[in-house]
């Protein structure tokens, strides 16, 4: 997994088939394979993703305590649906699964940053500081 994560930060956000073929070959684990646990984790994609990969705790205390309305903010902000990527390559939008903080829920994962206790306010500040360049 290590390797993939170092990978997929050089690599548009992603692991493109011809980076798992080369992979497989040096690690010798069967492309299936590998291509199987790239494409089951969340954290690894075989697609390009954005700068910022924003995702959005759907579990249930998540959801309880106001995750729909966050997650409504950040689409208004950003302008993308979960599963797409902004037009500018900076943000891509996903849906996953506990992020283990539910006790400040609702939470969010910001490439390796989480964000805990959001509002749909305090969300779409923190979306405009990501466009502004304010965070990185």
């Amino acid at each position: 997994m290590r390797i993939l994560l170092d990978i997929q930060k050089v690599t548009s956000n992603a692991i493109p088939r011809e980076v798992a073929i080369v992979v497989s070959r040096a690690t010798g684990i069967p492309e299936a394979k590998l291509y199987g646990f790239i494409s089951f984790y969340a954290m690894i994609s075989p697609n390009p993703r954005g700068k910022y990969v924003i995702r959005m705790c759907e579990s249930a205390p998540c959801h309880v305590t106001g995750a729909v309305a966050v997650m409504e903010s950040i689409i208004k902000t950003l302008g993308i649906q979960p599963g797409e990527t902004s037009n500018d390559g900076r943000f891509t939008l996903e849906y996953c699964q506990c992020l283990g903080v539910c006790e400040s829920s609702p939470a969010i994962l910001v490439n390796e940053t989480v964000y805990k206790n959001l509002t749909p306010g305090r969300a779409a500040t923190l979306m405009e500081d990501y466009m502004r360049g304010d965070v990185s």
